[in-house]
């Protein structure tokens, strides 16, 4: 079981458990971490769950496919790191990663 680390705006830090095969932006929303709006509910379809992989981890990520660097070009403040937690789906091999929820979605 992957452990999750999202620093929430603000800098609060809070370290979740998640199974396998879920997406950051579901254990987000299961977990109450600040920020991740999800309005979409995980269709890559409205950029609100934004977040900056920890430069450490952004290798260790298979790239963003055209429908999320479609919707990255919406987002406030992108950044090399940026990606909707939408499209992270946790894997044991990411146990440790570290999101930080960008602090205002589109």
């Amino acid at each position: 079981m992957p452990k999750i680390t999202y620093i929430e705006p603000g800098g609060v830090t809070k370290v979740v458990d998640v199974r396998a095969g879920t997406t950051a932006m579901e254990a987000a929303v299961d977990n109450d971490v600040a920020g991740i709006v999800a309005e979409c509910g995980g269709a890559c379809s409205c950029a609100t769950c934004h977040v900056y992989v920890d430069p450490a981890w952004v290798a260790k990520l298979p790239p963003p496919d055209a429908q999320e660097r479609g919707m990255l070009e919406c987002v406030l403040d992108r950044q090399d790191a940026s990606r909707l937690s939408c499209q992270i789906v946790l894997t044991p091999a990411l146990d440790g990663l570290v999101l930080r929820v960008a602090d205002e979605q589109i």
